[in-house]
């Protein structure tokens, strides 16, 4: 029973950070009909930041995501500004192909000035540490990137369901013109939106130097697990995509353990087929 525990808590610990890297990609979606396709490289920007940031100056990733945050955030309004926007109302494969064209610039400019090389912090304030509750044992890093993780989107919640600004914003994701007439800028919403999924993708990318190498193709695999942990919750619910990035970190953790870890993707994939299958709206969509 214990080690059904310890699984099942670290699978939901990967969960926490993946609901952190999908917020960011379904609020996109679920305000702007985009699918952001370099959002998994604005992840990979983020890491670089803060092992630069480490390396060169000795700022703790604790402290360094803010600048992470701070960077992808501008990194995200730049590009709404002069990608995105020239897009929205055209065909919606236009902006998927466009930032598709940008993830592959950002990757291949991260490989030609930084190599594919693996580049980690090996010092961190968390690094190697472990706590314990009861016969279970937590990886620290891990832990607080949940906690700091379950923070923000608790944080983009309430902002989005509380404030006159995250009315604004659910007025524009229901009817962009009717929105329009009732005086709000939606070109305004929708950089702010762009940016504040650069922000979710920032700072996780800002943790994650903790205990993880940071290399160009980092951001790809993230990528996809946020899409599928989006297209799975239902495309612009926040509740589904966190319930689906726990849903997912689960069968990740168990397939790993009682299968073989080479095959904890591949139950991941096929669950995702089995959802799509049966609900295609995801389980969360309408």
């Amino acid at each position: 029973m214990t080690l059904f525990l310890q699984i099942a808590l670290d699978g939901i610990l990967n969960g926490m950070l993946y609901a952190l890297v999908a917020l960011g990609l379904t609020l996109i979606w679920g305000v702007m009909d985009v699918i952001n396709f370099a959002h998994g490289e604005f992840l990979m920007i983020a890491m670089y930041v803060s092992y630069w940031l480490g390396f060169l100056m000795n700022i703790d990733p604790l402290v360094s995501w803010v600048a992470s945050g701070v960077f992808v955030f501008l990194l995200a309004f730049a590009t709404y500004k002069l990608v995105v926007s020239h897009l929205i109302g055209k065909p919606a494969l236009s902006a998927l192909l466009a930032t598709f064209g940008l993830s592959m610039f950002l990757k291949n400019l991260c490989l030609n000035r930084f190599s594919p090389n693996f580049k980690l912090l090996s010092v961190t304030a968390l690094s190697g540490k472990t706590i314990s509750v009861g016969s279970l044992i937590l990886s620290l890093p891990q832990f607080v990137i949940a906690i700091f993780s379950l923070i923000v989107i608790f944080i983009i919640y309430r902002f989005i369901t509380s404030t006159r600004m995250g009315w604004a914003i659910q007025a524009t994701s229901m009817d962009k013109e009717a929105a329009e007439l009732m005086g709000i800028d939606t070109e305004k919403i929708y950089g702010l939106v762009f940016g504040l999924g650069g922000v979710c993708v920032g700072i996780a990318g800002g943790l994650l130097p903790t205990y993880m190498p940071v290399h160009p193709e980092v951001g790809s695999l993230f990528g996809l697990i946020a899409f599928i942990c989006v297209a799975m919750g239902g495309f612009g619910s926040i509740a589904g995509s966190f319930f689906a990035s726990l849903l997912i970190g689960l069968v990740e953790a168990f397939a790993g353990f009682y299968i073989a870890p080479i095959f904890k993707y591949v139950a991941v994939f096929a669950l995702y087929l089995v959802v799509v299958m049966l609900k295609p709206k995801g389980l969360f969509g309408w």
